[in-house]
């Protein structure tokens, strides 16, 4: 299973889905749904744009748990 870690980093971050569509330029709706862990995949340029505006990598945003 991939656990999506965007939540956590946000808010460790003390950011919200507004401010990191406005630093990524990606669009809210898109914030939002992976941030409440609606969306069914991502594009490799918004992860990209996430992972520039979090100053994070990829794997820290998605982590792979081995079902048991």
């Amino acid at each position: 299973m991939i656990r999506n870690n965007l939540s956590e980093i946000m808010g460790r971050k003390r950011i919200n889905c507004a401010e990191l569509s406005r630093i990524s330029k990606i669009s809210y709706e898109t914030v939002h749904r992976l941030y409440h862990e609606k969306s069914k995949g991502i594009e490799f340029s918004t992860l990209n744009k996430l992972c520039w505006a979090l100053e994070c990598t990829p794997s820290e945003i998605f982590e792979y748990i081995e079902d048991k």
